[in-house]
Formats: structure tokens, C-alpha cells, sequence
């Protein structure tokens, strides 16, 4: 570890796994434990995200969940993983990174266990919205542990493997749901998706504890209450109406809430302005740094995309193109597969190429939308697997490529003490561009539509989509040039 970062860390705080494996070949095996018990915790939420996906028709016909009630069970998880990741990361930094990891792997190994043992929608909801918030504790440590812990080549390397682990889950997910629903274990039909998370949990709790190193700012200042009160205030005010409008057409109460939700945000800043000597919730000097202001709003925009893509691909898929679910399935495969190999690609490079490769990796993805899109318009309704399967895994292979160096990058001169308020406004940033970008299929997408399974109409909505998509690359590209052209120099 950096000396620069030495003087950022409490004189009580564990030495650098990376350090320790320098000195003692032994060391070696912990930090690939640390390393491994990290990405598990980071790997649970995401396939927790996709894996009821798969299961909801079962899960719809053994506990009588009418329509409403299996949207929650999505929506249920993601708006307290969105209200609480600031939070969340602000523990982390005050109180031990590892411990609030720990806890919060406690409540969402005890929420899945409540899951799997739900006698109704209602207690399912509601156990989801407790994995939540397990997650929005779990996650922030994550990539704030990752930022501390480790320097030079080895951080690059485990930010590359961090890439690797979120397109892993893309395929895993839906997959692990479908297979274990399937195979009804002990006639437990859907309950396995989330008893599995048990087990595992429990081994994250025990070799987190041994392996992984505690870290925290020196001196902790108490919590911002008010602060953290008025932050989930305005996310809620925001998420809500983004991802409820377009199943109720987006009815006047949808603009009020926005409204009042740009309104709270803007209360936000303006009290955490005035707490800025005295404990803030967010370090607003965070945004003085180019570098993570600039990596943050990519993210942003990453989020944004990737909403807007993947529902509507799915939909122009199987309604477009007449495929079946199995056949849409093999497609994201298709591309997650890519994407595991741009993550590989980023985790070798150990950082040396800095900006250039999430920048290569996003020009990738611009020209693979072109390649496809042309197919689109060309083939028409007569498009197979086959012919797109070029298109598909360079769009994997570019997005594969962005992820783990764009957090790598964008953490990179954050300070010690903020990595969890930073790791959980990076967080917040994706989960709010998803969240608009699933806004927006109702202005891009359904507007031509209009709900229609019309095969042509889907088709040429799906294709105006991609116009969208490769515009939001061109500026995820550009402000990408807030990150450094070099590892290890200021941005430039």
C-alpha cells in the first residue's frame, strides 16, 4: 500500500493483504480468500437482482401473488438497495468497513431464510425489501475494502475481477432460478433460489471475519441523521415514480413526486453545504475531484444504458423476432459471455492502458450497436441467433471491458476516509441510471408501440432504441476523459 494511503488509514486498521503477501508467501492464500469472500458478498446481490426473474411464474402460482405483488417483489429489492447505499457507505467509513459488511451479510442471509420460508406474498415482499437493505450495507464495503486494501497492479487486477464477477451473474441469475425452480429440490419448487443464499452467506460471515481487514477513518464522527434521513427522502421521491409511471401510464401523481424529489435533493445539498466542517453524510469536496465527478456521471450514464437496452431488447427478442424464452435466454448468454471476456481482458491489462481501455471498450460497443442495428433494419422479422451472434458478444466484449476499470479509475484519488461515501454515491449512480433508463423505454419505445405485440412495430421501436443507446456511449466516452490517460497520474 501506498505511504499516501498509510496516512489515511487509523493506526488500529489490519496492514494491506497486499502488503502482507510481500513479505510471507503464506499471505498469498489470504488475500485470494479476502479477494474471494469480497466478490461472494458482491455476487449475491447481483444475482439476487436477476434470479427471482426465472422463478416469478411459480412463485405467482404457489402463494396467489396477483400483478401488482410480483412487480414488488422486484421493485421491493432494488428501492431500499437505491435509498440506503449512501448510508450505507457512510457506516462503512464511521463504524468498520468489515463490520457493517458483516452485518449487513447477516440481515440478508436472515431475510433469504424468511424467503424461502414465506407463506405468502406479502411476507416474501416484505423479506425482499429486508434483503435490501442488507445489500445497500453489504455493497458500499465492497469496492470501498477493494480501494483500501489494495494498490498498484494488484488493485487493478482485483477491480478486473470485480468486472468479471457482474457479468458472471448476468448469465448466472436467470440460469441458477430457472434450474432450480426446475428441479423442484425436496418439493420445494422456487424456495431453493433464495435458501441457497444461507450456506453461502454463512461463509462469507466466517471467512470475512478471519480474513478480510477492518478499516475505517481515524476518528469517527457520529452519524448525519438528518442528513441520511433527507437523502433516502429524495431518493425514494425520485426512484418510485421512475420505476412505477410506466406500468400506470405516468399519471400526474408520478410529476409530483419527481418534482418533490428534485425539491428534497436540492434540500440535501443544501444541508449537507452548511455540515461541511462538522461530519457530512457526503464529502462535497468528493466532487472537486475530476476524476471521480466525472467517472460518477459515466456511471451514471452506464446505469442509463443499460435500462433502456436490456428491456427492450428482451421484448424485441421474443415479440420482434418471435423468439421463445429459451432462445432470448441463449442471446443474453451470448453477450454476458462476451462481457466475461472484455472483464478478462480488463483484469489482465492490470490497469496499464488507465482510460484507454473503458474508452476502447465503449467504441466497441458503439460499433457493435451500428453492426446491429443494420442487421435489424436489413433482416427484418428474419434475424436468427446465429446471425446476430457476432453483434452480441462485441457488445458483451465492449461493456465487459468498462466496468471494473471504470470503478478502479473513478475511486482511484478518493481518499481513504470517503471510500465508502464514494463506493456508495459510484453505487447510487448505476441504480438511478437504471432506473431512468427503464423511465425511458416509455418515450422511446412503448410511445411507438403503444403495448402492441406487432411484430414490425417492435422492431422499429427496438431499432430507435439503439439511436438512443449509442448516444449515451458517445457520452459515457467523453466523460471518460475526466479519468486519467495514465495509471497512476491526475486526470487529464
Amino acid at each position: 500500500m501506498s505511504s499516501s494511503a498509510l496516512n489515511h488509514e487509523p493506526q488500529h486498521t489490519a496492514p494491506s493483504p497486499d502488503d502482507l503477501a510481500s513479505h510471507h508467501p503464506k499471505m498469498a492464500l489470504a488475500v485470494r480468500i479476502a479477494l474471494l469472500v469480497l466478490l461472494t458478498a458482491e455476487l449475491m446481490d447481483l444475482l439476487d437482482q436477476s434470479v427471482v426473474l426465472t422463478a416469478l411464474p411459480a412463485i405467482q402460482q404457489s402463494t396467489g401473488a396477483g400483478p401488482s405483488a410480483v412487480q414488488w417483489l422486484t421493485t421491493g429489492y432494488s428501492l431500499p438497495i437505491a435509498v440506503g447505499l449512501i448510508t450505507g457507505g457512510r457506516l462503512g467509513d464511521l463504524y468498520g468497513r468489515r463490520r457493517i459488511l458483516l452485518l449487513g451479510t447477516v440481515v440478508f442471509t436472515a431475510a433469504s431464510l424468511l424467503c424461502g420460508l414465506a407463506a405468502g406474498p406479502d411476507m416474501l415482499i416484505g423479506a425482499r425489501m429486508l434483503q435490501g437493505v442488507g445489500v445497500a450495507l453489504m455493497i458500499p464495503q465492497v469496492l470501498a475494502t477493494l480501494h483500501v486494501t489494495f494498490d498498484g497492479e494488484s488493485r487493478s487486477k482485483a477491480f478486473g475481477l470485480y468486472g468479471a464477477v457482474l457479468s458472471i451473474a448476468n448469465v448466472l441469475g436467470p440460469v441458477m432460478g430457472g434450474v432450480l425452480t426446475e428441479a423442484d429440490l425436496f418439493g420445494l419448487s422456487w424456495r431453493p433460489i433464495f435458501l441457497v443464499n444461507v450456506p453461502v452467506g454463512l461463509a462469507v460471515l466466517l471467512l470475512g471475519r478471519k480474513f478480510i481487514p477492518e478499516s475505517t477513518v481515524e476518528k469517527a464522527d457520529r452519524l448525519d441523521l438528518t442528513g441520511m434521513a433527507l437523502s433516502a427522502l429524495a431518493v425514494v421521491l425520485i426512484v418510485f415514480p421512475l420505476s412505477e409511471g410506466h406500468l400506470h401510464h405516468w399519471p400526474l401523481w408520478c410529476f409530483a413526486l419527481l418534482g418533490a424529489g428534485l425539491l428534497m435533493l436540492g434540500v440535501f445539498l443544501r444541508h449537507q453545504q452548511r455540515k461541511q466542517e462538522d461530519a457530512p453524510l457526503v464529502p462535497l469536496s468528493l466532487f472537486r475531484n475530476r476524476q471521480f465527478s466525472g467517472g460518477t456521471a459515466a456511471q451514471l450514464m452506464h446505469g442509463l444504458l443499460c435500462g433502456l437496452f436490456f428491456m427492450t431488447w428482451t421484448l424485441y427478442l421474443q415479440q420482434g423476432l418471435g423468439m421463445s424464452p429459451l432462445h432470448a435466454a441463449i442471446a443474453f448468454v451470448l453477450l454476458s459471455l462476451g462481457e466475461l471476456g472484455g472483464a478478462a481482458v480488463a483484469a489482465k491489462s492490470a490497469g496499464r492502458c488507465a482510460r484507454r481501455l473503458p474508452q476502447t471498450g465503449t467504441l466497441i460497443t458503439i460499433t457493435a450497436m451500428a453492426g446491429y442495428g443494420l442487421q435489424a433494419t436489413a433482416g427484418e422479422g428474419e434475424l436468427t441467433l446465429l446471425g446476430m451472434t457476432a453483434p452480441v458478444v462485441l457488445i458483451g466484449f465492449g461493456l465487459g471491458m468498462v466496468s471494473g476499470p471504470l470503478a478502479d479509475l473513478s475511486l482511484a484519488r478518493v481518499p481513504h476516509e470517503d471510500a465508502g461515501a464514494a463506493s456508495g454515491l459510484f453505487n447510487t449512480a448505476i441504480h438511478l441510471g437504471i432506473a431512468l433508463g427503464t423511465a425511458l423505454t416509455a418515450l422511446v419505445f412503448f410511445a411507438t408501440t403503444g403495448g402492441s405485440p406487432d411484430a414490425g412495430l417492435n422492431r422499429e421501436a427496438f431499432i430507435t432504441v439503439l439511436w438512443w443507446v449509442a448516444s449515451l456511449l458517445a457520452l459515457m466516452w467523453a466523460l471518460m476523459f475526466c479519468l486519467p490517460k495514465r495509471r497512476n497520474s491526475p486526470a487529464n
